[in-house]
């Protein structure tokens, strides 16, 4: 009998399809299921099927639904996809193995000082504003340069360049500009690609793509 068709094996076929395309090995690239707003009952379903890593929005929501499922399941990865906050950054490095919003001198500051003392170095992508939005975080395009090499000044592990682009247009051509700005700095790893367009992303070098309603449904 043919395997039922759930929604993380429609995604999981559709990166495989995009890779092809590519002409990339579909193991360098890592499906992060996001799971913020979405309780424990919803998670479990993929965890059964396989999937290891998530990703949530927010710390708090975070504390309260990962440590006792990954009691259960120590090989689990969670990422932090959201927005942090300084004040925050000592729970993040404790709860979280890779962090995709390092955007200003005050949070390398704070990141930096959090993971000296707990002896932990969690990888970060820096978060890039690649469409120049004022109601977004992340780093201007100017300024990636100088947050790399203070991030590197603190030892934080700083891996790739994250992304959203602009709400209402074509990703494609911010993809490829992240994609130009990794290169020029020496970074190899591109968080990008969302339920609409991770496709697209994969085309265009993604190596780690951020999948939530595709995977969970819409949220509430």
């Amino acid at each position: 009998m043919n395997e039922p068709v759930t929604p993380l094996r429609e995604v999981r076929e559709s990166i495989d399809h995009a890779a092809r395309i590519a002409q990339r090995e579909t193991s360098g690239i890592e499906l992060i299921a996001i799971s913020k707003t979405h309780g424990v009952d919803a998670i479990r379903p993929l965890i059964a099927e396989g999937q290891r890593v998530f990703g949530e929005n927010r710390v708090q929501e975070a504390q309260e639904k990962w440590p006792a499922l990954r009691e259960e399941y120590p090989d689990l990865v969670l990422h932090l996809v959201g927005q942090l906050q300084s004040n925050k950054a000592e729970d993040a490095v404790a709860l979280f193995d890779c962090i995709h919003s390092l955007d200003r001198p005050s949070l390398v500051s704070a990141l930096g000082k959090a993971m000296a003392k707990a002896g932990r170095q969690v990888p970060c992508f820096v978060q890039v504003n690649i469409g120049d939005e004022d109601q977004k975080g992340g780093c201007a395009i100017a300024d990636v340069p100088a947050l790399l090499e203070a991030a590197r000044e603190a030892d934080i592990p700083v891996i790739g360049l994250m992304c959203v682009p602009p709400l209402g247009i074509e990703a494609a051509p911010f993809f490829a500009l992240l994609a130009k700005i990794a290169q020029e700095n020496g970074l190899d790893q591109l968080s990008m690609g969302m339920s609409g367009d991770f496709e697209t992303a994969i085309l265009l070098g993604a190596t780690h793509v951020r999948v939530g309603s595709a995977l969970f449904g819409a949220r509430d």
